[in-house]
């Protein structure tokens, strides 16, 4: 295959209309683009040139392969200011992969926000509850709550999360606020469902199983159906925020809330370094902070 450096020499040789200019805007002398285009012209089996003491003529193969050879090299250059681009600003394909919760509940509905933000980035966000390999999925950045166990990856702290129990307060008018875990037994607990089982309820003074009329394995089904006054939900923290503050639900059973859970960021090592990877860890931390 020709060399770059040989096709650049046979385009500067026809677009300067000759050896000596040619070599002038490629740093080279005279001799070296003439011996880079006799190179090309033995790699292609034709000759490019009709050379005369006087004139420097294309031949029609010449002609035809300088065309093409343009067009190449524009679109190498245009690749060139591409990448170039994509290392100061914000854009290009970003693949994300996050937990089912935290796409549907927090970052899709802030996406919006995102794209007026940042127009040229395209985003590909695969939600699933399980970790996966980055390199073979092809991704740049993986969502996660809890502690991250995997060391082969660079990870940064976005924020914290908890898990809240709360209920509609038409539900407490008619059943009572639960004073501490063991009242749960005689509520209505809205359960979620994992593998087609309900997940028990941690809190400070243990695990609990709880029961009631309604298990969903959909963490917004399960939060509507508390604001509809079905029982309580435990749900996380960010998923419920805005009910929260306009009294559509009320938190109970706070002193026995755990402790807040991390949510990490996870990205192969440089990957942070990527405009678009740096501009999106910093939206989704600033969208931790301040909820939903």
């Amino acid at each position: 295959m020709s060399s770059l450096e040989n096709i650049e020499a046979f385009v500067g040789a026809v677009e300067h209309g000759g050896f000596t200019r040619a070599a002038r805007s490629l740093g080279l002398t005279p001799s070296a683009v003439s011996r880079r285009i006799a190179r090309l012209e033995e790699e292609l089996g034709v000759a490019l040139f009709q050379r005369t003491t006087r004139a420097l003529r294309l031949t029609d193969d010449g002609r035809a392969f300088h065309g093409r050879c343009r067009r190449i090299l524009g679109e190498l250059e245009e690749a060139r200011r591409s990448m170039s681009r994509a290392r100061t600003r914000p854009m290009g394909l970003l693949r994300v992969d996050a937990p089912q919760v935290l796409g549907q509940q927090l970052l899709v509905p802030a996406l919006p926000t995102f794209f007026k933000r940042y127009p040229d980035i395209q985003l590909e966000l695969t939600l699933r509850d399980y970790l996966v390999d980055p390199v073979v999925e092809g991704l740049d950045v993986m969502l996660r709550i809890g502690t991250p166990r995997d060391s082969a990856l660079l990870s940064r702290r976005l924020g914290t999360t908890r898990m809240v129990a709360c209920a509609a307060p038409g539900y407490l008018r008619r059943r009572g606020t639960p004073r501490d875990p063991e009242e749960l037994a005689r509520h209505d607990c809205l359960g979620f469902l994992r593998e087609s089982r309900p997940v028990s309820w941690r809190l400070r003074t243990g695990t609990y199983e709880v029961k009631g009329p309604l298990s969903v394995n959909q963490g917004a089904a399960l939060r509507d159906a508390a604001v509809a006054g079905l029982g309580i939900c435990w749900v996380f923290d960010f998923m419920v925020s805005a009910e929260l503050a306009s009294g559509a639900l009320v938190e109970v059973l706070e002193a026995y809330a755990c402790d807040e859970r991390p949510i990490h960021a996870l990205y192969l090592e440089n990957r942070h370094l990527l405009p678009k990877v740096r501009v999106f860890l910093d939206f989704a931390a600033a969208l931790l902070r301040k909820g939903p």
